[in-house]
Formats: C-alpha cells, structure tokens, sequence
C-alpha cells in the first residue's frame, strides 16, 4: 500500500493477506457503512458518523469543546464524501475508527485523482474548499493506494476532545 502522506499505523483494519481484518484491541472500534447503493449519499453519510459518535461517547456533547469536535468530526464526513462524489464517480465506502486520541474518517473511492487543498477564493465562487478545510480541522490526513487495483482512500484524523 502506497500514501502520499504517511502510511495509515497499526490501526487494526488492514487486510492480513487472507482478505480478512486481524482482530482489533479494544480500544480501537471501526464502523463501516458501504455507499455503494445509497441515495442521499452525503446526508446518509453524516447520519452514519452522527450515530457512531453517539455510540462512542461524543454526542450528546456535554459541553462546547465537546460539541464542536464533534462537529468538526460531521464536517469532516461531507467535505471528504461530498469529494468522493464530485471528483471520483461517488465513494464506495465510508469507515471510522475511534482511536484512543482521536477519530479516523476514511472514505474509499474508485478515482484515481488526487485530492489536495486550494486557497479559499476571495471572490465568493462557491466550492473548491473541502479539502482546505479539511486540512485545517485536521490532525492529519493523507491518501492511500493499493497498487496494481483502481481507486483510493482518502483519509483524515482528527483529534477526540479534552
């Protein structure tokens, strides 16, 4: 696997050669919803990571830092999947893990562009700017590829609340 950023860790999820995940430790859990058939795809996609949140321990947020991590988390899922259906024929996949420190969002798509941040236009024109902010919500985020098969993912980690 290739990234453009930094390999994605030890993050329990990739395939150990048999087509199956290893067993993931405990304090790593990893939600997946497939896009592939969905309607609604951006709205189904915040519903998804809105639920896991709430599965998790984020939302309801018990007060403002913890509201707005999990905002930023929700902005994250439509900036990356609104990407994926703009610029890469729609996302196939979209994961999350909870970290002990942080989430990871990681949408998969068939494209074979790549995704980067522009300068926000002063001129008003709307769009060009998920990736610009999510680079800016982020701790990090990066694009990885399988070589030899089509598409990538295209991933973001952003840090869990004090």
């Amino acid at each position: 696997m290739s990234t453009t950023r930094h390999p994605p860790g030890d993050l329990g999820r990739e395939p150990d050669g048999t087509g199956h995940a290893p067993a993931v430790p405990a304090d790593r859990q990893w939600r997946t919803l497939s896009l592939r058939e969905a309607t609604g795809i951006v709205p189904t996609a915040r519903d998804f990571a809105r639920q896991a949140l709430h599965d998790w321990g984020w939302l309801p947020a018990s007060g403002a830092d913890r509201r707005a991590a999990a905002e930023d988390v929700l902005l994250v899922v439509s900036e990356l999947v609104t990407n994926a259906c703009l610029h890469a024929d729609g996302p196939e996949e979209l994961r999350m893990a909870r970290l002990p420190k942080k989430i990871r969002v990681e949408v998969v798509d068939g494209g074979a562009g790549q995704p980067a941040p522009r300068t926000p236009h002063r001129a008003g024109r709307p769009g060009g700017h998920g990736m610009f902010i999510v680079q800016r919500l982020c701790l990090d985020w990066g694009v990885s590829r399988t070589p030899e098969q089509p598409g990538k993912t295209v991933w973001a980690e952003l840090a869990a609340p004090a």
